[in-house]
């Protein structure tokens, strides 16, 4: 992670340059350029806006909401909020939290107006090319330069964004597919596994030539992105705060939980469900564009209705994890006591620990793999052979060392 935020940090200041400059020099040189991006009527050159058509826009752009999810691996990263910086703490995680769709928009409306340009000065027929970046960037470039240096810095621009964000997304998406991966077969292969998936993923997609029915594909993505973002926000805004029928503290131990709340897999099933039958016509042409709004309206009631029916009972499975120590500090961040799992022999962090049994703490990602339930299976094998003196220690160690090798490489992938 280390790297990435580096990498990020590094390409940020050529990738803004890059971006700005053609768009202050048409601002400078073609002032015009900004009636034309408002006067501008669209493909069928009718006056007026049309409701289906914005839709099936917004369709697209609802689709990236999904990226706060990835700017949350950044977010975790953050140092802890003190009194000291409590004012610069939640300015820069509502920035770069939610507040990531702000400067999504920004790219968004920058992209559009470029390629507004392209077609209304330079040719209409450009308008097959202008919704690709690097064809906006070069038409402009190649105004204010040699047309091979303009070449160079489009394709610069474009490697350089390319890399942004698909380090992101196959960081991210490992992290997605390993837990998923591990929750599911009580394995765990690697980061490294996934990373090489996604990679292969995008390769497979490249070579299809995905950017021809890219819309098609966003938009039909928005449906899921929004039934998932809504739902989240629904549980905590409505069942959190205002039913209070749902736990204020995120819980993300194994132990604590029950392997499916029906308040938000079934939530987020039906309604991306529902919108993606819409999507695909299941209800007829005149409200297809509209699948967003039923993924928003039916995200946005169904957790309240689900938890109400379920009286809140598929939050926790327990309420006492068995450590007494706090599970945060006097200013509300996460506690940094570290403690020993008995299962790997590894100190974890606090909030990271659960002690279900007497046995000891245990580490919740621990809990996740099929080496902790063989250990446990010897452990109460060994504690019934206990008593003749055939206990084989050597076993247990052997099961122990390599849960605790598992746990040491998935900490050595997490922070990097």
């Amino acid at each position: 992670m280390n790297t990435l935020a580096r990498l990020q940090v590094w390409t940020t200041p050529l990738w803004l340059l890059l971006m700005v400059v053609p768009v202050a020099y048409l601002l400078v040189s073609h002032p015009g350029s900004i009636d034309d991006f408002f006067a501008f009527t669209g493909k069928t050159g009718a006056g007026g806006s049309n409701l289906a058509s914005v839709m099936l826009a917004a369709g697209v752009c609802l689709s990236l909401m999904a990226q706060i999810a990835e700017q949350i691996d950044y977010l975790r990263f953050m140092p802890p909020k003190t009194a000291e910086n409590n004012r610069a703490w939640w300015r820069a995680v509502i920035l770069a939290g939610p507040g990531w769709v702000i400067f999504g928009a920004i790219k968004q409306i920058v992209g559009m107006f470029i390629a507004i340009y392209l077609i209304a000065k330079l040719d209409p027929a450009a308008s097959a090319t202008a919704n690709e970046p690097v064809h906006q960037f070069l038409g402009v470039y190649q105004e204010m330069m040699p047309a091979w240096l303009a070449m160079t810095l489009a394709v610069v621009l474009v490697v350089i964004s390319q890399i942004k964000i698909n380090v992101t997304n196959a960081y991210s998406g490992s992290l997605a597919w390993t837990n998923s991966f591990t929750r599911i077969t009580k394995s765990y292969p690697g980061r490294m596994v996934f990373v090489v998936v996604n990679l292969v993923i995008a390769l497979v997609l490249m070579e299809a030539n995905m950017f021809d029915f890219l819309n098609t594909i966003l938009g039909f993505y928005a449906n899921c992105a929004m039934a998932w973002v809504v739902t989240v926000a629904s549980d905590i805004a409505i069942n959190k705060y205002l039913l209070k029928v749902s736990p204020k503290v995120p819980e993300f131990r194994r132990g604590m939980l029950y392997a499916v709340n029906p308040v938000g897999f079934v939530s987020m099933l039906v309604s991306a469900g529902i919108s993606i039958a819409v999507f695909f016509g299941a209800f007829g042409a005149g409200i297809q564009p509209y699948s967003p709004v039923f993924a928003v309206g039916l995200a946005l009631v169904l957790p309240p209705i689900l938890a109400t029916a379920t009286k809140g009972k598929y939050y926790l499975r327990r309420t006492d994890d068995g450590i007494d120590l706090p599970m945060f500090d006097a200013d509300g961040n996460p506690s940094d006591a570290r403690l020993l799992c008995h299962v790997t022999g590894i100190e974890f962090e606090r909030p990271d620990m659960i002690a279900p049994r007497r046995t000891g703490p245990t580490a919740s990602r621990s809990s996740c793999h099929r080496s902790r339930c063989l250990l446990t299976q010897r452990e109460a094998w060994c504690c019934r052979r206990r008593s003749s003196g055939g206990c084989e220690l050597a076993a247990v160690s052997a099961v122990r060392r390599q849960a605790g090798a598992w746990a040491q490489r998935a900490g050595r992938e997490n922070v990097r």
